[in-house]
């Protein structure tokens, strides 16, 4: 499931019968029933006319926010909400563009004034989806501090490792994780500033709620340069220990507008909910940039933990509209980039030839690509083959310009010389009725040097049969579906599927 969701028929959805504000909802959405695209006729014109135009300078609360604002006081804006968030417990808060204006330069003194930061200081935000969380994303951009996002489910080894690779000199946070701040704070020699959300007070620590009764909300903006870095995202470290990469204020502030206009067809009388954790980059992307650009309402519904029942009623956007749709596929590229199949020496591959997904990067780089690894040349190095940045998925185009994923590269299994992708075998295994789930892994060899493993679960009319002609039929079943793989992908599985390992985990 996608993790951002349009709310155009949010009226009908079933997981907000139980709130109070449920009139409201109704009220603000009663004529967005549209199937057509708003902002553009079809795919293919929007990537034949799409240009982006960057200038010099950008910062996007000024440049995009404080706009708003202006159209919002002259009338020129429909009356939705610039935020919008409930808590499930009968509380609301609503921020029209210029209270989100008026409170965000609150919060920008704080960060200058009490919290002594300067252009370019390092922030690290770790808090849930409490509204606190976007003045923080707001103010960090009027003072040119460097916002450096985190979930809440970091543990203390993981927030020292942060504040010591980042060199951090602020963090706000809330109750939860204040105590393993703490802890580790003697550790982190760049950090002087602590801020944090709470009702209650604590030593050593700013309180955000009582700081913001007094701030003044007369604060200038920083001009900032488009390329200066704005924010910083750490990966999730699939491989090795996570790394931080850069990120400018004109490759979000500005590149994310091919997502707000055309991939999300957003208009100043959508509301938009992005159910991403706010520590991960997408967050950034849908509850934050690509919305506001637009003039969007950003919803944001505080749960404790996450209820499917209340997202999965949602009607769910995530391909172009105007596009025919391939299930399975990945669709067509972003109009904002050039992405092509590569082999491994940078050369773009014909369609049906399984590659590296590429971003072409020179002779110019898009910008809403990040910059950089920060303090890190040689991994920034190592993304880069040809004119093209490997993004480290692999897949292939068909004929008609759809991509279609096959794996992470980090993923693919290498037996006797053929790359072998455990995806593709994933799906072969839950082809066959006896598999209800199946993972499949990489198993060291000392002649191949590694052999595909599959642990599978059997669906429950299976566990009975006779667990070793199962297994034989099961690997029959793969060799047979892999035959078929390549001659409809090109791709080559069924001499190794002879040396597949299977395992019940069951057992």
């Amino acid at each position: 499931m996608l993790a951002c969701v349009t709310m155009k028929t949010l009226h009908r959805a079933k997981c907000f019968q139980r709130l109070t504000i449920f009139g409201s909802v109704r009220a603000l959405h009663k004529d967005n029933r549209r199937a057509t695209p708003q902002n553009f006729s079809n795919y293919e014109s929007v990537k034949q006319d799409f240009k982006l135009e960057i200038p010099e300078y950008f910062n996007f609360a000024k440049d995009v926010l404080d706009q708003w604002t202006n159209m919002e006081k002259a009338g020129k804006k429909p009356s939705n909400p610039a935020f919008w968030w409930i808590n499930g417990k009968g509380e609301e808060v609503r921020w029209s563009f210029e209270e989100l204006g008026s409170l965000s330069r609150k919060f920008a003194n704080i960060l200058s004034e009490a919290c002594s930061l300067q252009r370019g200081d390092r922030v690290i935000l770790i808090l849930p989806r409490v509204p606190e969380w976007w003045l923080a994303n707001v103010a960090c951009l009027r003072t040119g501090t460097i916002l450096i996002p985190g979930t809440t489910q970091l543990t203390q080894k993981d927030i020292l490792y942060r504040l010591q690779s980042s060199k951090a000199n602020c963090i706000i946070t809330n109750d939860v994780l204040a105590p393993a701040v703490d802890a580790i704070a003697p550790k982190c020699e760049n950090l002087h500033s602590k801020l944090i959300v709470s009702e209650n007070s604590r030593e050593g620590w700013g309180n955000l709620k009582e700081m913001m009764k007094c701030a003044s909300d007369s604060h200038t903006c920083v001009k900032t340069k488009h390329n200066e870095i704005m924010a910083m995202f750490f990966t999730s470290g699939t491989s090795g220990y996570p790394k931080m990469t850069a990120h400018t204020h004109s490759s979000f502030g500005l590149g994310l507008s091919v997502n707000g206009r055309f991939w999300l067809d957003l208009t100043p009388s959508d509301v938009m909910w992005n159910t991403s954790d706010t520590g991960w980059a997408k967050s950034a992307w849908s509850s934050v940039f690509s919305p506001w650009i637009q003039g969007a309402c950003v919803f944001a519904h505080h749960l404790p933990r996450f209820e499917p029942t209340s997202v999965l009623q949602v009607l769910i956007c995530g391909n172009f509209k105007g596009m025919k749709i391939k299930p399975g596929s990945m669709g067509k590229p972003s109009p904002a980039f050039d992405v092509k199949i590569v082999d491994v020496n940078g050369n773009v591959l014909p369609p049906g030839q399984e590659g590296d997904i590429g971003i072409q990067v020179l002779p110019n780089r898009p910008f809403g690509l990040f910059a950089h690894y920060v303090d890190d040349p040689s991994k920034t190095a190592s993304t880069l083959r040809g004119n093209f940045y490997i993004t480290g998925d692999r897949g292939y185009m068909d004929e008609d310009g759809y991509f279609w994923f096959v794996a992470r590269s980090d993923d693919i299994i290498l037996s006797s010389g053929y790359r072998i992708g455990p995806f593709e075998v994933e799906n072969a295994l839950n082809e066959h009725p006896s598999v209800a789930e199946s993972a499949v892994v990489s198993s060291p060899d000392p002649i191949r040097g590694e052999v595909v493993k599959a642990f599978i679960v059997l669906n429950p009319d299976y566990k009975s049969h006779d667990q070793e002609q199962l297994i034989t039929e099961i690997q029959e079943h793969v060799k047979i579906y892999s035959t078929l793989q390549i001659s409809q992908k090109g791709r080559i599985y069924s001499r190794a599927a002879k040396d597949y390992q299977w395992e019940d985990k069951k057992k």
